[in-house]
């Protein structure tokens, strides 16, 4: 705020401010009650998580992404490979091999076939191993995407490249995207939590919910059973509310004025 404009904040009585204001007031009042996402639109700079329209009607309200570290492997589960069954205990072939190092294997390794029963289920004729039962009775009412692949062997750049389509780390995951493309409905809580069990992160570490090169308001919010639930929450030892709130006033001003010149405003931030 300029001098000029303070001045004139100062000029302007109790009086005068609820007599100027009394229908914007009014409606702003009306506007919170009807509808939050009425103004979505307008906040939407003041917002970066306020709600957006996406380019078609969506039918799901919410979204639940589990990895599951650690489970089989989908040739055990979803991906039948018969001819791989055939060479089962057979030498595989250099040319699979010998321009990659692979972790704990020396010598000439063996392929390995499925020792699990697959078969076709519902309509869809979706192929299944006799170890998911259950969700062979469901095949109808799923979707099961086969047309992906990757080079990718080690457990980290895996799952680096399944979370945010590279094997390296700077790439935001899809929480952040989807944070970032659809906005959250809530104002008052994270648009992407996650929450890790086992009480061990995956290989790929934080990077699968960070926000990459976007923004990092749109990186996930990671939920944890001891301590404090959310980090950074809290005040730190020897600070006092007012003082954090000081500082992460000043960290703010930091960041707009390095906005102003460099036209980033995180860059303290990240920091």
């Amino acid at each position: 705020m300029n001098p000029i404009e303070s001045e004139i904040l100062h000029t302007i009585t109790r009086r005068q401010f609820f007599g100027r204001c009394a229908t914007g007031l009014g409606s702003v009042a009306l506007a919170s009650l009807l509808n939050d996402n009425l103004l979505a639109s307008a906040l939407y700079n003041e917002n970066p998580l306020a709600p957006k329209q996406p380019h078609f009607k969506p039918t799901a309200k919410r979204a639940i992404y589990l990895h599951m570290a650690g489970a089989p492997s989908h040739l055990d589960l979803f991906d039948y490979k018969p001819k791989l069954n055939e060479l089962n205990g057979t030498d595989c072939p250099e040319s699979l091999f010998k321009k990659d190092r692979f972790a704990f294997i020396k010598g000439v390794p063996k392929l390995l076939g499925s020792p699990h029963k697959f078969a076709k289920h519902g309509q869809c004729g979706m192929e299944l191993s006799s170890l998911l039962p259950h969700l062979a009775t469901v095949t109808d009412d799923i979707a099961l995407v086969r047309s992906m692949h990757t080079d990718q062997f080690n457990h980290a750049p895996a799952q680096l490249f399944l979370h945010t389509g590279a094997p390296r780390q700077g790439r935001p995951g899809m929480g952040a995207w989807l944070t970032y493309g659809l906005g959250s409905e809530t104002q008052n809580l994270p648009g992407f939590v996650v929450l890790v069990s086992g009480g061990k992160s995956p290989d790929g570490g934080s990077s699968l919910w960070g926000s990459g090169f976007l923004p990092t308001v749109y990186q996930g919010v990671q939920c944890r059973s001891q301590g404090d639930p959310v980090l950074y929450v809290s005040n730190p030892p020897g600070m006092d509310r007012d003082g954090r709130r000081r500082s992460l006033d000043a960290l703010k001003d930091l960041n707009e004025m390095q906005l102003q010149q460099v036209g980033d405003q995180e860059t303290f931030t990240r920091i």
